[in-house]
């Protein structure tokens, strides 16, 4: 995980660097500035409204007693993108605006969503109070869950 990251912090800015450099010579620099500028400006007030529609959708959700597992997963990559898209850059633009159309992020969501469940374990439980509590007929139902991490997650 640690190469990962390193080369994350690295061999990017290295690609986002030469990329810009060659823009440049093919443009000119106050182009690409503008550039810079434009899609970071762009991107955060896109990233900020649909950050706030999924913020509202997740109250929603919760308001009305369900889980908002789809949208907090959709907060998360929103979020992401707003910080990619303020990295001044091309490649990181890219990506940080392929997150913000909503089919993309469906298609990420959802092989998110099936590796996490992949690698997590959730066991259920049920509990019954004694008859001098005052509680419903079923008792409440009490969730435990436990994670395991694999070999594979290091």
């Amino acid at each position: 995980m640690l190469l990962r990251l390193f080369l994350l912090f690295t061999i990017v800015p290295l690609i986002e660097l030469s990329l810009l450099m060659r823009v440049s010579e093919e443009t000119s620099v106050s182009f690409t500035i503008s550039l810079v500028l434009i899609t970071g400006f762009v991107g955060a007030a896109l990233a900020k409204r649909q950050g706030l529609r999924t913020w509202q959708n997740i109250q929603e959700q919760t308001a009305s007693g369900r889980v908002p597992g789809g949208a907090l997963v959709d907060g998360l990559l929103i979020l992401i993108a707003g910080a990619v898209l303020i990295t001044p850059g091309i490649l990181t633009d890219l990506f940080g605006f392929a997150l913000l159309i909503p089919p993309v992020r469906e298609i990420l969501k959802a092989y998110l969503t099936k590796r996490f469940e992949a690698r997590t374990v959730v066991q259920t439980s049920t509990s019954f109070h004694s008859a001098t509590t005052q509680s419903s007929p079923s008792g409440p139902q009490i969730i435990d869950a436990e994670f395991t991490r694999h070999p594979s997650d290091s």
